[in-house]
């Protein structure tokens, strides 16, 4: 199927299980996209925060959000094993107390650029999923994070903008602008596979 607007999808469709099935050959052809090395650097690049005792933070907004504390609660605590040191993985999300502060007395594009002044160190990873890749609180915190030379993984969607060009490892779902739901089923899955890797790999099953 050529990609294009999952509303191409519906209008073919003749029944609800017809759209299913387009809609899973449509996601099919997205992964189509993903370079497989690009997930292996960021295995890589994780195993290394973990091995210098750096932290890992998630940042994300709406639907990007929920997958960031996900996908931090799943690598910080689904991956653990006997005699290894935990993932130090945190999400800048979920503390709705400072984010909500930060955006009443300041405004919404520095609630992650304000916690991770407070926080962030040399070397440790930023993960910023964004589907249009250029939203400001994003951006802003992606470009402290560089210049102070932290380590930065992009997931996006739509035309990458300009998180894609400003990470260091960046997954690009390609999709049409708007069309949120199937990008952002896939850095849910990208962020499953890491998860099992690094927990068999951790585990001695690999």
């Amino acid at each position: 199927m050529n990609v294009s607007c999952l509303e191409s999808c519906f209008k073919q469709c003749q029944s609800g299980s017809d759209y299913a099935g387009r809609y899973f050959s449509y996601l099919s052809g997205l992964f189509e996209h993903i370079d497989v090395n690009v997930i292996e650097k960021i295995i890589t690049t994780f195993e290394e925060a973990a091995e210098k005792n750096k932290a890992i933070y998630f940042i994300g907004n709406g639907g990007s959000a929920v997958t960031a504390s996900h996908l931090a609660r799943d690598i910080g605590i689904g991956t653990r094993a006997p005699g290894l040191k935990p993932y130090k993985t945190i999400s800048l999300v979920d503390n709705m107390a400072v984010i909500t502060a930060i955006a009443n007395d300041e405004e919404f594009t520095n609630v992650f650029i304000r916690q991770l002044e407070a926080v962030l160190e040399t070397r440790d990873v930023v993960f910023a999923l964004s589907v249009s890749g250029n939203s400001p609180n994003i951006i802003e915190a992606i470009k402290y994070a560089k210049k102070h030379r932290a380590f930065t993984i992009g997931c996006t969607g739509f035309d990458g903008g300009a998180l894609k060009k400003l990470v260091d490892i960046s997954i690009h779902i390609p999709t049409p602008r708007g069309e949120y739901g199937p990008v952002e089923d896939i850095f849910m899955i990208v962020g499953h596979l890491v998860t099992s890797y690094l927990r068999m790999n951790r585990c001695g099953h690999l």
